[in-house]
């Protein structure tokens, strides 16, 4: 699964990669970045949502 995050800020959107890579297997908290004339910060994660040892949906 692919998740493109975006937030407010970078302590926010960290935040919810911490949170995910709790869950799931993620690549991990990723660089943040700010685009230019765009309101806020993004990031791009990839997830494992069946992660070893946790029962599938």
């Amino acid at each position: 699964m692919v998740l493109d995050l975006t937030g407010e800020n970078e302590d926010t959107v960290r935040a919810v990669m911490a949170t995910l890579e709790e869950r799931w297997a993620t690549s991990g908290i990723a660089p943040v970045r700010r685009d230019p004339g765009e309101p806020g910060v993004r990031s791009r994660i990839y997830a494992d949502i069946l992660r070893p040892g946790r029962e599938g949906p």
